[in-house]
């Protein structure tokens, strides 16, 4: 018997089709903000976005080819979510991948994207680039949802 329900509730992330997997992403832009590994494994946030980040509408700048822009970009997958422990809560793949469903304000649910911004879970407006940063210990913040 097949599920019923969106599609997040009724597949696994390794289910989705590629459309689906990307629609899953809310633009709040937390995944592309600098993280300092302590040496206890742990990680510290900080306000410094990726120079591909467009600060100001939270979003990726060269979406397409951010892999080949920046090495160290992480391409979420769902083979890589079984390693990754600096996603935020709020986050549609941590979600689903922990069977939960998605917040009201998430575009899937709400039909636009702005919702991400007017509920405060986006950087838009909240960061700075790593362009203009400085040395990141002077950008520790410390978000709920994180």
């Amino acid at each position: 018997m097949k599920k019923s329900g969106p599609f997040w509730r009724t597949k696994t992330l390794g289910e989705m089709t590629t459309k689906e997997w990307e629609s899953l992403c809310d633009g709040c832009g937390k995944c592309c903000l600098h993280k300092i590994r302590e040496d206890d494994g742990s990680f510290t946030l900080t306000n410094v976005a990726c120079r591909l980040l467009d600060v100001a509408k939270g979003r990726c700048g060269n979406y397409a080819k951010r892999k080949q822009l920046v090495r160290d970009c992480v391409v979420l997958s769902p083979q890589k979510m079984r390693k990754i422990d600096w996603l935020p809560s709020t986050c549609a793949y941590r979600l689903v991948a922990e069977g939960k469903d998605l917040p009201k304000w998430h575009p899937l649910k709400s039909g636009t994207p702005t919702t991400v911004i007017t509920a405060g879970i986006s950087v838009a407006g909240r960061v700075i680039s790593e362009r203009e940063a400085g040395p990141l210990r002077q950008h520790v913040v410390e978000w709920p949802g994180f």
